[in-house]
């Protein structure tokens, strides 16, 4: 079967988090990727929080499936040449370097133009044109700059970033989408273009609902957040809201059997309006139907803390899962706290492949997450990541063409490092 981007091959500067996600996620749906790494040592993050010694990370292999990597000084002419005919065969390159780093190595836009004007030049920085524009950007200070920060945690609390990575790997799904899209593009005008993500506007992007909230709040008090019904006045800004949903309908966090020593005997509860009467019947509050202080959404507003306390009555006498088997009977939206203990140990998203075993060949046997979206026709086999340099003479022979002249005056250069080397002795 003919995976989705099958033929399409990726030249991959990316490093860390953001451009990796990217890359991965393409490599997945069949696209040739192969990284570009220093010689010695390689992406960073290959020896970032070490769990196995000797061995690649987890930040780095959870990142790299299915990608080929070959190691290129390209400070050196030799390396330099390569990384030109790669231009040239390549039909994406990706990188999240510093602003000008390209431009520094030689590999202008323009220059790219020049060696291949169907390249699609992919990049990811920290913020768009303007005033911050030359600033590094990481995972947490993209949540803060693209307004997450501002919007999580409790009222009476400091700002919190969140723990699902929203600027890194957010940004990577982001750019992701705009190469096949200027892959698409290409078909018909036959042209390459520039593709760009700021981190910034990605996080933004995921926070629509608060700048949803920020234009509300001009036409007065956000009546859905738990702070009007307690009286407490809005600000000129939208506020932190704890657990409250955004989408409208009250919603909240609520203790179930063994919140006491389980840490996550926790149940996500929405007070849904359509399910109002089922929720009465569920919690053993069935006057609550016609009582003129339960009976509309309106009237709830100013009573959503007595309310949800009642429901944790009710919740607390079932473990979570209990109290979902039950909720879902009626239609009740909820959801348990499930922790990373539970979810690495969920069958169904193994059977999925939403989590997979991945061997590698040095660290053996771990977990990662699998490609989160399904193709019928395009499945996704996960394939370990590779060890550095792995791949270097394969991409020199099958896809650069270089005969075995070439590829030792290459090595003899010193431009592939001690792989190279130790390869040609």
């Amino acid at each position: 079967m003919v995976k989705a981007l099958e033929g399409v091959k990726i030249l991959d500067f990316t490093h860390v988090q953001s451009g990796p996600t990217c890359t991965q996620l393409l490599a997945w749906f069949g696209a040739d990727v192969i990284k570009v790494e220093r010689p010695g040592s390689g992406d960073i993050t290959r020896g970032q929080l070490i769990d196995v010694p000797g061995a690649d990370s987890l930040y780095f292999t959870m990142l790299n499936h299915n990608k080929r990597s070959i190691t290129l000084d390209t400070k050196n002419p030799q390396g330099k040449r390569v990384l030109e005919e790669m231009v040239k065969t390549c039909d994406v390159m990706v990188e999240n370097f510093a602003p000008g780093v390209l431009d520094r190595m030689g590999f202008t836009w323009e220059r790219i133009q020049e060696l291949n004007p169907r390249m699609i030049v992919a990049s990811i920085k920290g913020f768009g044109p303007g005033p911050y524009e030359d600033c590094k950007v990481y995972e947490n200070v993209a949540q803060c700059t693209g307004g997450s920060a501002s919007t999580t945690g409790f009222r009476d609390g400091l700002p919190l970033v969140t723990g699902a990575q929203i600027g890194d790997s957010g940004t990577g799904l982001h750019l992701a989408l705009g190469i096949v899209t200027a892959l698409y593009q290409r078909t018909h005008t036959g042209r390459g273009q520039k593709v760009t993500c700021a981190m910034q506007d990605g996080v933004l992007n995921l926070c629509r609902v608060k700048l949803r909230d920020q234009q509300r709040l001009d036409h007065g008090p956000l009546e859905e957040y738990s702070q009007f019904g307690e009286g407490i006045p809005f600000g000129d800004a939208v506020p932190r809201a704890g657990n409250d949903s955004g989408g409208g309908q009250p919603g909240r966090i609520l203790k179930c059997k063994g919140w006491e020593t389980d840490p996550n005997a926790y149940i996500y509860f929405i007070t849904q309006a359509p399910v109002w009467e089922a929720i009465c019947d569920v919690i053993g509050e069935p006057g609550w139907k016609t009582d003129p202080l339960f009976a509309k959404p309106k009237a709830r507003l100013p009573r959503l803390n007595q309310i949800f306390e009642r429901i944790e009555h009710w919740t607390m006498s079932k473990t979570k899962f209990e109290a979902m088997e039950i909720l879902n009977q009626y239609d009740i939206p909820c959801g348990p706290i499930l922790s990373m203990k539970e979810l690495a140990e969920d069958e169904s998203l193994r059977a999925t492949g939403t989590i997979v075993e991945v061997d590698h060949p040095v660290r053996g046997k771990y977990l990662s997450v699998g490609n989160p979206i399904k193709l019928s026709d395009s499945p996704t086999e996960v394939v370990r990541s590779p060890l550095l340099g792995e791949h270097t003479e394969e991409v020199l022979t099958q896809v650069l063409k270089f005969d075995p002249k070439a590829i030792d005056e290459i090595k003899a250069s010193g431009a592939l490092g001690d792989t190279g080397r130790l390869a040609a002795e």
